[in-house]
C-alpha cells in the first residue's frame, strides 16, 4: 500500500567537508516543490546546488542542479521509490566543501542524505476516498445517518427537499458493501444519483 509522509523532516550529514542538508516533507505537485526549492535557493544563496526529487504520480521528477547528470535527482527518487512512497518531495541543499567526491561518492551522498531524513519520519498509508451520493424518503434518514456512521463515512453535505439528499466519502475499498447495506435496509428506497462533477 502506498504511503507518505506525516510531516517534514530534516537532516544534515557531512560527507568529506561537504554539508548536505537534507528534507523530505509531503507534497502534491510539482509547482508546490518548486516553491519550495525556490524558498531553498533563497534561505541559502552560498549553497553550491539545491537538488530535489518529487514522487506525486504524474507530476514527479527528479533534478540534478548542477551535478553530474544522474548522481542527486535520479538517485533520490530511486530512495523514494524504494520506500513505495507516493506525494513526497526529498530536498538536498550541498555545500561544497572543496574535496570532489566523484560520480559515486555523490550517488552515494544524495542517496544517505534522504535515507537518513526518511528513517526520522512517520510514514502514513494513503486511503484514496471515494465520493458517493445517495437520496432517502424522510422516513429513513435516521437509518441512512447510523449506516454512515458505523461504516466511518465522512458526511460531506445533507440537503433536504423531496427526499434527504446525502453526499458522503469513504475508503473506496468499503464503498460497495456500505453501498449494498444501504439498499438493503432501504428496502428499494435508496436512490443514488451522480454527483455533480
Amino acid at each position: 500500500m502506498p504511503q507518505t509522509i506525516a510531516a517534514p523532516v530534516h537532516v544534515e550529514l557531512v560527507i568529506k567537508k561537504s554539508r548536505f542538508i537534507a528534507c523530505v516533507q509531503p507534497m502534491a505537485d510539482r509547482a508546490g516543490a518548486q516553491q519550495v526549492v525556490a524558498g531553498l535557493r533563497a534561505e541559502h544563496p552560498g549553497a553550491a546546488h539545491v537538488c530535489w526529487a518529487l514522487l506525486a504520480g504524474g507530476q514527479s521528477a527528479a533534478v540534478d542542479d548542477g551535478e553530474p547528470s544522474g548522481t542527486a535527482g535520479r538517485p533520490m527518487l530511486d530512495v523514494l521509490r524504494h520506500q513505495d512512497l507516493e506525494g513526497v518531495l526529498a530536498t538536498v541543499v550541498r555545500y561544497f566543501g572543496g574535496v570532489k567526491l566523484g560520480a559515486g561518492g555523490l550517488v552515494r551522498a544524495y542517496t544517505d542524505s534522504v535515507a537518513q531524513a526518511l528513517l526520522q519520519a512517520q510514514k502514513v498509508p494513503i486511503i484514496k476516498l471515494q465520493a458517493l451520493r445517495c437520496s432517502a424518503p424522510y422516513a429513513l434518514e435516521g437509518m441512512v445517518r447510523r449506516e454512515l456512521d458505523a461504516a466511518g463515512a465522512r458526511l460531506d453535505a445533507v440537503a433536504h427537499g423531496d427526499e434527504v439528499l446525502f453526499d458522503f466519502s469513504l475508503p473506496a475499498q468499503d464503498a460497495g458493501a456500505l453501498r449494498t447495506r444501504l439498499d438493503n435496509a432501504g428496502h428499494g428506497r435508496i436512490g443514488w444519483p451522480e454527483l455533480d462533477e
